[in-house]
């Protein structure tokens, strides 16, 4: 099976057929007052991706676990679907197998911090730290780095988005009517209700792949991946659902 991922320069290059300016250094200071119209429009910060192309991406956080990532990697391959893991580093060096295994399985993998600490007021040398740990730990466990980060609970200003940049990663969040809350284990069928009400051509899907005591998340994976796929649409990582922007007018292909 094909390993599908995509580069800085991939994405670089995406940015700027979709017509968003070069990075500018911003001062590493929160800000408050810049919102998702800011980031969005300079290609900063991505959040879903406008498409008339039927493909959804299913992302997971918090990973990777010895119980639940296992079954989810089954069950995407059971339906030939693809995903991006976004991982926590102190858990890849736990499970460095698992993580290798996700990208031979042609999933793509995601930097979501080493410890998964509070971001809303993490200091730039602390979030430095994180980041480049996780890409070590990331590095020994599959041979790459990633190229793509989300920060924990979602916490993003100047100095998170202009350091992972400045580390080659982009920024990339979720769908705002596709977070499924299921790190609170709500119900199977309200994580299920969640992504299927809601389903959308473009959709970053977020879930989570370590839930401590729960199984919820797997069981609603065994009624949305058959049900979306019978909707006719295909899951695929969150670079290739980059490549997939309207914009560009053409699907750009990521390197493999």
């Amino acid at each position: 099976m094909k390993k599908r991922t995509c580069s800085a320069f991939s994405l670089l290059a995406l940015a700027l057929i979709l017509g968003y300016p070069g990075h500018v250094h911003a001062e590493h200071v929160p800000s408050a007052s810049k919102g998702r119209d800011y980031y969005e429009e300079r290609g900063e910060i991505v959040w879903e991706v406008p498409t008339q192309n039927k493909v959804i991406a299913l992302t997971f956080d918090d990973g990777p676990d010895e119980h639940n990532t296992v079954q989810i990697l089954d069950l995407l391959k059971r339906y030939d679907a693809k995903a991006t893991f976004f991982v926590v580093g102190s858990r890849v060096e736990k499970h460095p197998d698992i993580v290798a295994r996700e990208l031979q399985e042609g999933h793509e993998i995601g930097n979501h911090s080493y410890t998964h600490p509070p971001f809303h007021n993490i200091n730039v040398t602390k979030l430095s730290s994180e980041l480049n740990q996780t890409q070590d730990a990331i590095y020994q466990a599959t041979g790459m780095k990633t190229v793509l980060f989300r920060p924990p609970g979602g916490s993003y200003n100047e100095a998170i988005v202009s350091t992972s940049k400045d580390l080659g990663m982009l920024t990339v969040l979720w769908s705002w009517h596709q977070d499924t809350l299921d790190w609170r284990k709500p119900g199977v069928s309200r994580i299920v209700r969640k992504v299927l009400d809601n389903a959308r051509n473009g959709d970053i899907v977020l879930m989570h792949d370590f839930v401590p005591s729960s199984t919820q998340t797997v069981e609603a994976l065994k009624v949305i991946l058959p049900e979306l796929q019978k909707r006719g649409y295909s899951f695929v990582t969150v670079s290739e659902l980059m490549s997939y922007h309207e914009k560009s007018r053409k699907f750009i292909e990521v390197n493999h």
